[in-house]
């Protein structure tokens, strides 16, 4: 394993642990997947590159994209359960409230 592949993989896996240990507020969590979006993105960026093909270099901007769509469709979330719930900790939400 490269140095390059063991530090996108341990960026990936801190944000993974991250998302699982740390979820107090909505905002950490959406930070904790922005960062392993990231991760993926730089990692796949440079497989790409390594393989010198053409047809792969679409596949990291279709990711970039949906990690765009998913930190504003996060934000969209956070702006309305502050606003509907006052907070934004992950305790004080309850999905089963209307």
């Amino acid at each position: 394993m490269t140095p390059s592949h063991f530090a996108f993989s341990a960026a990936f896996t801190l944000g993974l642990s991250g998302l699982a240990l740390h979820r107090h507020h909505l905002l950490s969590a959406l930070l904790c997947l922005e960062g392993m979006m990231l991760s993926l993105f730089v990692a796949f960026s440079l497989w790409t590159l390594q393989l010198g093909s053409t047809s792969f270099s679409t596949a990291p901007m279709i990711l970039l994209t949906f990690s765009a769509c998913e930190a504003s469709a996060g934000l969209g979330l956070l702006v309305a359960t502050a606003r509907t719930h006052g907070t934004d900790r992950l305790q004080s939400l309850n999905l089963l409230q209307c």
